[in-house]
């Protein structure tokens, strides 16, 4: 009878034993997630093809943070419609860090521009501002102008002739030049890209002769004279082309654009991995390697918190549909 009433003993206590070990990992789930993240490769989606800033600047992090946060970082391009399809396969992403998007301005342009979009507002989770940086307005130099005020003058001359690049319709490249036109008082027809990196190419052969560019992906091909630079879109001038004037400064009072590149995880991810992402993005982004690269074309650090992007993500949201307002961007289905 002893040797029953111990084993039923023994039997409870390893009942309780394991009921106790149960509920201690369901009341710390959090911190057990925060001890083991990341335990394989992070995937950063770039929504748009190689070649363009996003993909520049995601391959920049990636190598770096490969090191620091101790898994291997890869580039993932998913292009298409306008950034829609790597931030729709972001958005349908387990929450679990291991998928984030890198994203820019049409973010919050592409709710204004389509009347669908296959995911919602609150699909995507901040992480950080990874940078701003200035647009830069470029020409071939085919082109016989030297300066905004001599492109004013050759587009007025020529209504409809002339044609500028973008990297999509409703980029920031578009809206910028959209906003630039209407200022100026011009006629310029849009000739829309699947991306930065497909319009470069057609900048650099002389196919379409004007493109607002970010500075990140053409500062290179300025510096070796293949591009002529009439003026920065910010409003100041960038301290990796102080020769360069603003637009305001070069003719155009009052204008002013800047781009960003933003880093986001499909909605609601676990608080600790968010924290350990953010600290480990952050920590990328602020070392010597990165920042300087950053620095030297003309893109500043920014590396807020996840608080902070979503607020500046509200009035990203309302600039821009302002804009494409006025602009009477035809939206699109």
């Amino acid at each position: 009878m002893s040797k029953i009433v111990n084993k039923n003993t023994y039997l409870r206590l390893c009942s309780i034993c394991c009921l106790v070990a149960v509920a201690g990992a369901a009341a710390h789930p959090a911190s057990s997630t925060a001890q083991t993240y990341p335990a394989k490769p992070i995937r950063l989606v770039v929504p748009y093809p190689p070649g363009g800033g996003t993909d520049v600047i995601a391959r920049t992090l990636a190598q770096k943070m490969s090191e620091l946060m101790g898994q291997q970082v890869l580039v993932d391009n998913r292009p298409g419609a306008n950034g829609i399809i790597g931030s729709d396969a972001v958005a349908k992403a387990a929450p679990d860090g291991y998928t984030a998007l890198i994203t820019l301005a049409t973010h919050v342009i592409n709710p204004a521009l389509y009347t669908k979009l296959p995911y919602g507002p609150d699909d995507h989770a901040p992480v950080t501002v990874l940078a701003e940086y200035p647009f830069v307005i470029t020409v071939h130099p085919s082109l016989p102008v030297k300066n905004v005020k001599d492109l004013v003058a050759f587009a007025k001359a020529r209504p409809g002739q002339l044609t500028f690049a973008s990297s999509g319709n409703g980029s920031g490249p578009h809206l910028g030049m959209e906003l630039f036109k209407s200022m100026a008082g011009i006629d310029v027809v849009h000739v829309p890209y699947k991306g930065a990196g497909q319009a470069m190419t057609d900048l650099l052969s002389g196919q379409v002769p004007i493109f607002l560019n970010n500075f990140l992906a053409g500062a290179q091909m300025i510096k070796a004279g293949r591009l002529r630079a009439l003026a920065v879109t910010s409003g100041k001038r960038s301290s990796a082309a102080p020769d360069v004037p603003t637009v305001a400064e070069a003719g155009l009072p009052g204008y002013a654009v800047t781009g960003w590149y933003g880093m986001m995880l499909p909605a609601a991810p676990p608080a600790p991995v968010l924290r350990t992402l953010y600290e480990g993005t952050v920590k990328t982004l602020k070392s010597r390697e990165v920042s300087g690269r950053l620095s030297a074309e003309a893109a500043e650090v920014i590396a807020n918190t996840p608080q902070e992007f979503a607020a500046f993500l509200k009035m990203e949201s309302d600039k821009w549909t302002a804009v494409i307002r006025k602009s009477k961007v035809r939206l699109a289905e």
